[in-house]
């Protein structure tokens, strides 16, 4: 067992996710393999110690393990499948993406002209996830956090600074390209993340492109268009799967009925609620549901 799944295996204490001494970091485990299902990802950095686990959108499969990372620039709904070894369950390091602390890093980069992408390619950047080698400087830095996570003395002294010189050495890294658009303000990537922002705000609420494209500051069919290539779904497909998602976490987690969870996300009919989650998870809302 490497140092960095020993550090991982003490603070992931239960199954899941668990929330860690630094805001925003947290380590995910799942001791059992999971068939491919529809899963909404959160927009962050994921970095395995141990496992696998691959995303399906549309014709595309992204899989990070061990040797790679993942960086998710937008929250995505997509389909996910976990792969365990027996007795040695998945780890991974979940690192939320603040933007506030990618500002200063990529105007760095702009200072010392170490971006090698134009201004025209980051416009257009139409990649909202990638996957990209481990390196040493990358593992040495994520082990220094794997560690300081252990105390929160380290944490509260260490834990930004270490943040941020990961978030250096992935800016640094191949295909780094979308990390770069989400931190400028007039980026395609950009604008689509506060719009997307809003949308998970307020997911429960009646929504309508014309809306969620005044906010991005762009015409509907502009906004349609850069939405679908980001996610690989049209805005109302991306809100449905979003109030679906949600539901499940209802239904699962907190055991609230069938019909409180569709009010909740913002259906109005039971029966359409519950006709649309078995079309998308493949099982009724109450095959889920601690609440028969």
């Amino acid at each position: 067992m490497n140092s960095f799944v020993e550090s991982l295996t003490v603070l992931a204490k239960k199954e899941g996710y668990n929330t860690t001494h630094i805001p925003g970091v947290g380590v995910f485990k799942a001791s059992e393999s999971r068939v491919r299902e529809p899963l909404c990802y959160s927009q962050g950095i994921f970095i395995v110690a141990q496992g696998a686990k691959r995303i399906h959108l549309e014709q595309k499969t992204y899989e990070y393990n061990a040797d790679n990372y993942l960086v998710l620039t937008l929250p995505i709904p997509a389909e996910c499948e976990t792969r365990v070894v027996p007795g040695e369950p998945l780890l991974s390091l979940l690192i939320d993406i603040d933007v506030s602390v990618l500002h200063p890093l990529v105007r760095l980069f702009d200072h010392y002209q170490q971006t090698s992408d134009s201004p025209g390619e980051l416009l257009e950047a139409r990649n909202s996830l990638y996957v990209s080698p481990v390196t040493d400087s990358f593992s040495a830095t994520v082990l220094r956090l794997a560690r300081c996570l252990h105390s929160p003395l380290e944490s509260e002294a260490l834990g930004k600074g270490l943040v941020q010189e990961l978030l250096f050495h992935i800016l640094n890294g191949e295909q780094a390209a979308p990390l770069f658009a989400l931190a400028r303000h007039n980026t395609h990537l950009a604008r689509l993340e506060r719009a997307m922002k809003y949308m998970h705000e307020h997911y429960d609420q009646s929504l309508d492109v014309e809306r969620l494209a005044s906010m991005a500051n762009m015409s509907p069919s502009t906004f349609h268009r850069n939405f679908r290539n980001m996610t690989s779904s049209s805005p109302m497909q991306y809100l449905k799967k979003l109030r679906l998602s949600k539901a499940r976490e209802l239904l699962q987690d907190q055991g609230v009925r069938v019909k409180q969870a569709a009010a909740e996300v913002g259906y109005e009919s039971p029966t359409q609620f519950s006709r649309e989650f078995k079309r998308y998870f493949g099982l009724t809302p109450q095959a889920v549901s601690y609440s028969l």
